[in-house]
């Protein structure tokens, strides 16, 4: 039987069980907001880290010449590793990505530099390098591949895509001496004429080697 409380300046009753299942039912709601606002929280901040992380990765796309990750696959690296056989110097890789053709260059016996803006990819190629042991030590570069100087290379790789090839063409007969040879893997410099064409389909490559003496 329910209790009754009688309130002395009231002419209702009130009953007590009543009375406690409307506390515990307005605690039970002011957990589940409680649990709302956390779990939006949570989201928020999931949401916040992962644009943060993933800024460098879309960020490029942004730009007005796109140069986008794409691993260079096996052939790809043997491919080059074939055109540069026998030669010396510095090389320098642009847009060098998770840093492959730059060790396994490096691994060749050249000075191998990797050039690539996406501060995860440089950081990644960094510790695979370290964790490797490569010798001569290859080395990684966060910066913008056009305002990097390519003056000291002897030989020059490049993944890149079909829209930059011609600015590329320009940077390379501005800045590159005698001799260079370039590597240019998926789309070929649209004036000059290659010396070398190794594989087919993606796994393509064109040597170059610039010459001052042609117009």
């Amino acid at each position: 039987m329910a209790k009754l409380i009688v309130d002395m300046t009231s002419d209702f009753p009130i009953d007590s069980n009543q009375l406690f299942e409307n506390v515990q039912s307005a605690s039970n709601n002011n957990n589940k907001s409680l649990k709302g606002l956390f779990l939006v929280g949570l989201t928020g901040g999931i949401s916040i880290a992962l644009s943060i992380i993933c800024y460098p990765f879309i960020s490029p796309a942004l730009r007005k010449v796109c140069l986008p990750y794409v691993p260079a696959t096996n052939l790809q690296i043997q491919n080059v590793l074939h055109v540069i056989k026998g030669r010396k110097g510095k090389l320098i890789d642009l847009g060098s990505g998770d840093g492959r053709i730059v060790m396994n260059t490096a691994k060749a016996g050249f000075e191998s530099v990797g050039v690539e803006l996406n501060f995860w990819l440089v950081l990644y190629s960094r510790l695979v390098a370290m964790k490797s042991k490569i010798q001569p030590s290859p080395t990684f570069i966060q910066t913008d591949l056009w305002k990097y100087h390519l003056g000291p290379f002897t030989n020059v790789v490049i993944f890149g895509v079909e829209e930059m090839m011609l600015d590329l063409e320009k940077k390379f007969a501005a800045e590159l001496s005698e001799g260079t040879v370039i590597v240019a893997c998926r789309f070929p410099l649209p004036n000059l004429e290659p010396y070398l064409v190794i594989g087919t389909g993606i796994d393509r490559v064109w040597a170059y080697r610039i010459s001052k003496s042609n117009p």
